[in-house]
């Protein structure tokens, strides 16, 4: 008598199982993914593992599944120690692009760019219970009133205050770029920073709630060691003890107060810091 012997099948719900069904399905081709009655059991899994997950940005379970599917035909997924928590984390970016797509009314490959996902969600003017021309100060016009000097003296100021922000800003984004940032994540890092900051009318707010915001490190795609370096760079440390130091001023106030691009280059530890700090292309540090 002849006896045939049947392989057990993979246990996908941990690592190692989930790294060798992986490999398997990657070295049988395209086509295993079809017709394996293993890989069609975890697509099931990965729906009901990743279904809270998607229904938190108003997803539905097979769309975070079929981002899982994308990840795990990855090399990174095959080989890693964790192939689990690389999935997770891959299909958690995409929930929050594909919310943020939704919003913006744009590609999820654009709601990925930094510089676009900073935009508020799209919303009809009609959707509102005022007019907008009752409160937007776009359309309130009043005639310039020669006499006035004090108010044309204030509009300046203002103005040149205003203007003194954006070169601050401006200055900034250049300091990260020549320290090896990549310059869309400085500029979109910066952007977000500075924006919290008005929001939040003091520095030590804003750097509170900057350091828990982890909607923002995701979109940036940036980890936490060159999140907590930005912060601490821009908005300065928050410690008395540190208030007249360049440490605890940051760069924004350093440059209001008329510092140059120059003297923070020398200033040797903070160079060190955001140069160590500084996101990579491809992930890797």
């Amino acid at each position: 008598m002849m006896s045939t012997t049947t392989s057990e099948p993979e246990d996908f719900t941990t690592s190692d199982g989930l790294r060798c069904l992986l490999l398997r399905l990657h070295e049988a081709g395209p086509a295993a993914w079809r017709h394996d009655p293993v890989a069609a059991d975890l697509m099931e899994y990965s729906a009901e593992k990743y279904g809270a997950l998607a229904r938190k940005h108003g997803l539905d379970a097979w769309e975070a599944a079929s981002a899982a599917f994308d990840v795990m035909r990855t090399k990174s997924a095959r080989t890693a120690m964790d192939p689990w928590g690389v999935i997770t984390h891959a299909v958690r970016i995409t929930c929050i692009a594909e919310e943020r797509a939704r919003g913006l009314l744009c590609s999820v490959h654009q709601a990925r760019r930094p510089n676009v996902s900073g935009f508020h969600d799209a919303e009809r003017i009609s959707d509102r219970e005022n007019p907008l021309t009752d409160y937007h100060p776009q359309f309130h016009v009043t005639d310039p009133d020669p006499l006035d000097e004090a108010d044309s003296t204030d509009e300046t100021s203002d103005r040149l205050a205003a203007t003194s922000a954006t070169s601050a800003m401006e200055d900034a984004i250049a300091l990260l770029t020549l320290l090896t940032w990549p310059s869309d994540t400085a500029r979109a890092g910066v952007e977000h920073v500075c924006q919290e900051l008005a929001r939040a009318g003091n520095r030590h707010t804003a750097y509170e709630n900057l350091r828990r915001d982890k909607h923002a490190r995701a979109l940036l795609d940036v980890d936490a060691t060159a999140w907590s370096a930005l912060l601490k760079a821009l908005l300065g440390n928050s410690n008395p003890a540190y208030a007249a130091t360049s440490a605890g001023r940051g760069i924004l106030l350093r440059l209001l107060i008329g510092e140059s691009l120059a003297t923070m280059l020398r200033d040797d530890d903070l160079v060190l810091m955001l140069s160590l700090a500084a996101p990579r292309r491809g992930g890797r540090r």
